[in-house]
């Protein structure tokens, strides 16, 4: 089983295609569906940073970020 790793939550600011976006949010809705009175009921906010968490630890973000050469 794999380690578990401390992990921290940090506010920054990113650039992201505003079609990325626009897929979380449409792929969110989707997942969460309605209630009783047609209202979603899901944080787009929330959603945007579990993707984006989930794929810099699956595409090894902190190898990227511990190789000196990405900071040229």
């Amino acid at each position: 089983m794999e380690e578990e790793k401390e992990m921290v939550t940090v506010q920054v600011n990113l650039d992201i295609t505003v079609e990325a976006l626009k897929a979380v949010v449409a792929n969110a809705k989707a997942v969460a569906g309605t209630d009783d009175r047609g209202v979603y009921r899901v944080d787009t906010a929330d959603k945007l940073g579990e993707i984006i968490s989930r794929f810099l630890e699956e595409r090894d973000f902190e190898g990227f970020a511990k190789d000196l050469q990405n900071y040229n």
